[in-house]
């Protein structure tokens, strides 16, 4: 028998504790540099409305473009995870990267220039982390794909409590101290990540991709430093230069499906159900990402100049929220949902719907989101709408989205190769930035000259795109209901060449024994 078939230190690696723990060390290594990473975010757009006196459609179409770089970039990142320096060393240089972003924006975020600097160096940080570690949960749980939906939606809840701490306080910080001071603060996220990293890296040994266990090649990290330096120079030329952005769209969906042709037409007859299958889920999943950009833009907007934010109890007041912190009932919501699901996976088992089915199930919690936003105009009073309409439409919202977004990492990995699992997770994000950036688009139908102050003038233009999204999101549902049967086809066939490659594999380990 072939020693490394069964071999105890695999065994070892695999067992159930040992899988529970690197989990847990992936999750935590997330979680504090998402902190930091949502802090920033959330905070951006408001400062260059409120800070630099930017108008409505300049910082939509900004924050669009650093959305694609955003969600277009880790697919580099994730190739060079796979195949150039590791996944594990990528986590590492793309935090120290992240905390070099954000501490740019606390010395220098008052110019536009440099400001746009710094949201360059946060995309490449973002690029090297992100697909990584999420490629490290996909290898943690590769011999139990079963549980890939229960742990990538624990995996969402990890960064999404990071998200509800760092929405809730840096507003605070600013309100009360400065922007600079929440800025600084974010700069937290990524030393403590990197700190965890560095006492618990022993929990991961053997799950990384094939680079980290061979020695690091001194002539390919100097080759990555200079192509981040590349990378870093092109962001700032298409920030500076936002109506460029059209282009990054329609090259980035072009470079999407041109990667799926390829992998379909020069992948082997077992692997190309498969991927078929997701590359259906990934244009559907891409959709999404239409009404995520509405966290950030249109509905933070939104919550600035038509949401009271005076919390009240049987006529008493009891506190304020800035119109920033109100992003964090998403995360809240995520916190509250995520376990309920992950709890009902396991529970369901063989039963469970497949991704398709809770895809459809997702677009029409995201469309009862919007109308609830869009309908809030019948409650208000001159022109506000009380908290509990965000926190209602935040609510719909927020089950989409771990329905969606949460299951499309999940997908990913349940149905592409092994050897490219952390390049597929980068193409991913590449076709969630194409959508962020359509979003961006679609929430300047919402911009408002600077002159408009007035709540009542400003309300009807929100609700009538909030209406029109529920819309959209309505037909998502639709078109995931349509290709339900399809998908099914898909899946039972990827299953089956599934387990006819184990079943060669076992026949090969007996022969050779």
């Amino acid at each position: 028998m072939d020693a490394t078939a069964f071999s105890p230190e695999q065994a070892h690696i695999n067992s159930p504790e040992r899988t529970r723990n690197a989990f847990i060390t992936v999750l935590l290594v997330e979680m504090w540099e998402r902190f930091g990473y949502y802090g920033i975010t959330m905070l951006l757009v408001l400062f260059m409305v409120q800070r630099l006196g930017l108008g409505d459609a300049q910082v939509n179409l900004i924050w669009g473009a650093f959305s694609v770089l955003v969600f277009a970039t880790p697919a580099m990142g994730g190739w060079i995870g796979d195949k150039v320096l590791g996944a594990k060393r990528c986590l590492v240089l793309g935090a120290i990267t992240l905390g070099l972003g954000y501490l740019l924006l606390c010395l220098y975020g008052d110019r536009l220039p440099a400001l746009l600097a710094a949201l360059s160096v946060i995309i490449i940080g973002n690029a090297l982390f992100k697909p990584n570690v999420a490629n490290l949960v996909r290898r943690i749980f590769e011999d139990s794909q079963t549980r890939f939906d229960s742990a990538f939606t624990l995996y969402y809840m990890g960064s999404n409590l990071a998200a509800a701490i760092g929405v809730l306080l840096m507003p605070w910080v600013k309100d009360r101290w400065s922007w600079y001071a929440a800025f600084g603060l974010c700069c937290l996220g990524p030393l403590l990540s990197l700190a965890y990293y560095a006492l618990m890296a022993r929990k991961l040994g053997g799950m990384g991709s094939s680079p980290d266990n061979h020695p690091l090649r001194r002539g390919r990290l100097a080759l990555v430093l200079l192509g981040m330096i590349a990378t870093l120079c092109a962001a700032t030329c298409l920030l500076h230069h936002s109506e460029l952005g059209v282009d990054c769209v329609y090259a980035g969906g072009v470079i999407v499906i041109g990667i799926f042709a390829h992998m379909i037409l020069r992948g082997s007859r077992r692997e190309r159900a498969g991927l078929v299958a997701a590359l259906i889920l990934l244009i559907e999943a891409s959709l999404f990402f239409i009404f995520y950009q509405q966290l950030a833009t249109s509905l933070t907007l939104f919550a600035l100049r038509n949401v009271d934010g005076n919390q009240t109890l049987f006529g008493h007041h009891l506190f304020t929220w800035s119109p920033a912190q109100y992003s964090a009932a998403n995360a809240m919501w995520i916190l509250v949902l995520s376990p309920l699901l992950a709890w009902l996976y396991r529970r369901l088992g063989q039963r469970d719907l497949p991704v398709a089915g809770k895809f459809a199930i997702g677009f029409a919690a995201v469309a009862a989101g919007f109308f609830s936003f869009g309908l809030s105009g019948m409650v208000a009073v001159n022109g506000l709408v009380p908290s509990w309409v965000m926190l209602v439409g935040y609510g719909f919202y927020s089950l989409g989205e771990l329905l969606v977004a949460a299951l499309g990492l999940a997908m990913i990995s349940r149905y592409v190769p092994a050897r490219m699992g952390g390049f597929m997770i980068g193409v991913f994000f590449v076709a969630g930035g194409v959508a962020q950036y359509l979003g961006a688009i679609i929430a300047n139908f919402a911009s408002l000259p600077s002159q408009v102050k007035d709540p009542s003038l400003s309300l009807p233009v929100y609700t009538r795109l909030f209406d029109q999204l529920g819309l959209l999101a309505l037909a998502g549902a639709v078109t995931a209901l349509t290709l339900l049967p399809l998908i099914k086809r898909l899946s039972l066939a990827h299953a089956a060449s599934c387990a006819g490659e184990a079943g060669h594999a076992d026949g090969r380990t007996v022969a050779a024994g």
